[in-house]
Formats: C-alpha cells, sequence, structure tokens
C-alpha cells in the first residue's frame, strides 16, 4: 500500500490563492487591447503611431496614392469606421466624404475629432485669370492643407494626444511623452530645412494646385501661380497661355506638381518654357521614401530646393 502523504492546508490554499491571481492578471494583461482607430488620411496615421505606439490600432482610408478631394470610400472603409472608437480627420472640407461614411456606419459612440481645430488658417484666393467658379474652394474659404506647415502638425499632435488620453487614461503619460520626443524631432528637422531654403537665391515656382501655401509660408518659398485651382478641372487654353507667358517672362524655374495628379499639363508648360517640374507629395507613402510624415516633409522641401538650385 501506499502511504498517505499529509500536506499542511494553509501553503495549499496559499498555492491556489497565487496562481488563481497570476491567472486573473494574464486575463487582465491580454484584455487590454489597443484602440481601434481610423483616419482619413496617412498623415494622421502616422502621428497617430507616433504618440499611441503599441496602444493604438490605425487603419487609414487613404493610402496616399489617391487625391484626398475626390476620394470615393470603399466597402472596407464602411467596416473599419463601425469598428472604430475614434476617428481622425483633418476637416476644413478636405474630406467632404466623412460625413456621409460616418452616418452610413452607425456607430452613435464613435468619437470624430477634428484635428485642425485651432490652426492658423491661409484663405484661398483666385488666381487672376480664373473665375470664382474655378476655385479649388469657394472663395474667402480656408485652404485645408494644414499638414503641409510643421508648426500646424504640433496642434494635431495635441488633439490626437488629448484624445488618446481620454480613451485610454492608464497610457496618457505615455502618450505625453511620446508627443514631446516627437514635437523635439520636428522642431529639429524644421530648423535644418529652413536653413537649407535660406541659402537660395530664387524661391519661386508654379503650384500645380493649392497644396503648398502653409509649406511655402513656413519656408519662406514663393508661388506664383497656381495651374489647376479646382480637383478634377482643367485650365482653359486661355489660361495656359497666361501661365506660359508669365513663366517666360519671369524666368520662373521650377513647376511643382504632386504624384497624386496628372502630370500632362506640368508637362506641356515644361515643353513650352525652360521650367523643369519636380514631382511631390502630399501624402505620406506617395513617392518612395517619404513613408512617415518626417520623411515627406524632408523629401518635399529639399526637391524643391534641388530643383531650384539646378535649374
Amino acid at each position: 500500500m501506499f502511504a498517505r502523504i499529509h500536506m499542511p492546508f494553509f501553503p495549499i490554499l496559499a498555492m491556489a490563492l497565487c496562481g488563481l491571481l497570476s491567472l486573473e492578471s494574464t486575463t487582465e494583461a491580454s484584455s487590454a487591447s489597443p484602440i481601434n482607430v481610423v483616419v482619413t488620411i496617412p498623415v494622421l496615421k502616422d502621428l497617430t503611431e507616433q504618440i499611441g505606439g503599441r496602444q493604438v490600432r490605425v487603419t487609414s482610408l487613404l493610402s496616399g496614392y489617391e487625391n484626398e478631394h475626390t476620394y470615393s470610400p470603399k466597402p472596407s472603409d464602411l467596416v473599419a469606421v463601425r469598428k472604430a472608437t475614434v476617428l481622425f480627420e483633418v476637416g476644413l472640407g478636405l474630406e467632404v466624404w466623412v460625413s456621409s461614411l460616418v452616418k452610413n456606419a452607425g456607430s452613435p459612440s464613435l468619437m470624430v475629432v477634428t484635428t485642425s481645430t485651432g490652426i492658423p488658417l491661409i484663405q484661398d484666393s483666385p488666381e487672376p485669370n480664373s473665375s470664382a467658379s474655378d476655385h479649388h474652394h469657394h472663395e474667402g474659404e480656408s485652404n485645408p492643407h494644414v499638414w503641409m506647415d510643421p508648426e500646424s502638425v504640433l496642434t494635431m499632435l495635441h488633439h490626437i494626444t488629448e484624445s488618446l488620453s481620454k480613451l485610454d487614461p492608464a497610457h496618457a503619460a505615455e502618450f505625453r511623452q511620446n508627443h514631446t520626443a516627437y514635437a523635439l524631432k520636428l522642431e529639429a528637422l524644421r530648423k535644418d530645412l529652413s536653413d537649407r531654403v535660406n541659402r537660395l537665391s530664387d524661391r519661386r515656382f508654379v503650384a500645380h494646385h493649392p497644396a503648398w501655401p502653409y509649406l511655402a509660408k513656413r519656408f519662406g518659398f514663393d508661388i506664383v501661380a497656381t495651374i489647376q485651382t479646382q480637383s478634377g478641372t482643367e485650365p482653359s487654353a486661355l489660361q495656359l497661355q497666361s501661365l506660359i507667358s508669365k513663366i517666360r517672362r519671369d524666368h520662373i524655374k521650377v513647376i511643382a506638381s504632386e504624384i497624386q495628379l496628372s502630370q500632362r499639363i506640368p508637362g506641356l508648360l515644361a515643353k513650352e518654357t525652360t521650367a523643369r517640374v519636380v514631382i511631390l507629395t502630399t501624402l505620406p507613402g506617395g513617392l518612395p521614401g517619404t513613408e512617415t510624415y518626417l520623411d515627406m516633409l524632408r523629401y518635399n522641401v529639399l526637391q524643391l530646393v534641388y530643383a531650384l538650385e539646378s535649374a
């Protein structure tokens, strides 16, 4: 017969309680899932991931190759919004398709945050040879491309940080630390790029469409004309001839276009003049080497600088 081994009751109870507490702790840790975030454009995806880190799961509706003004949401976008806790948008009429998407998703608890709130805005103004109906936005409306200015991005970061902190107070300190670290990187890059632009003797260029006023104002570039003042339209023959004459007369060296737009008109202007077309992007991921906002900002400014120097 086997000998019966007697173990004291209290040590057994203690061992059982420790195992139970360990299991409960593991369950709590595994249930603390990241915040589901949907953003309209890749800029906001990068900024949200910089702040949220492992505490967020971010889906961008646009990938970087589409035109943010004329984008048409897909069925998968509806599903993503329906599953999200918060949606970050730029606002200012940039994403005219967002309100119907949110409505169709039918998520009354979804938090929608407009990240451009509080940013000093630049008012659009029509070109001398365009009518108000040709303009990119209605005359007197604000240009929505605020993220092209790194100073504006600081405000956008603030809205993202505060929103995530409200949704996940346990990680609020982490979010604010990430905010501070990223802001320092952004300021260092802004200073380096400003120093580089300041060495240019000629900072003038023709823009393909009104995406660049904020960047131009921050870094001291001079936009002398805009080809396409409204998405989806093309300038008239009279407007094209006026642009060609201006480029020739004023010796404009550079036409700044975007990968998201057709290159037919900029190519035509370059062929008729001595100006050089440089392809930029308003969205991270639009071109190789622009995967993050910092990469995109560096790429756009330096491409303009190199084009102006070599023309």
